[in-house]
């Protein structure tokens, strides 16, 4: 499983990074063949400091996003963490032979 981060515009520090990668590694346990996964974090400055956790995991044969604001990016990847475990429980119960 191939983990990327992506910080638009501002630059995430080393232990956001870490933090982020040892979450995302759990969903690992839960479905088998999970390729590629692809965080994108993303900043939107207003009065309401919003910030936004895009988690994008590619399966074989399909593509699940899940994204989630908060005012904590850690937050907010945990919230989109669980977001795509429950995808990927779906997806696995799907495809089970009866």
């Amino acid at each position: 499983m191939n983990i990327s981060i992506t910080a638009r515009k501002f630059k995430a520090h080393e232990t956001l990074r870490d933090f982020i990668t040892s979450e995302v590694s759990k969903i690992d346990k839960f479905y088998d063949n999970i390729l590629d996964v692809d965080v994108i974090l993303s900043y939107q400055p207003n009065k309401d400091t919003t910030k936004t956790s895009e988690i994008i995991v590619k399966v074989p044969g399909q593509v699940l996003t899940a994204s989630e604001v908060s005012d904590d990016y850690k937050k907010s990847t945990v919230l989109a963490v669980e977001k795509i475990h429950r995808q990927l429980e779906k997806l696995k119960t799907k495809n089970k032979p009866y």
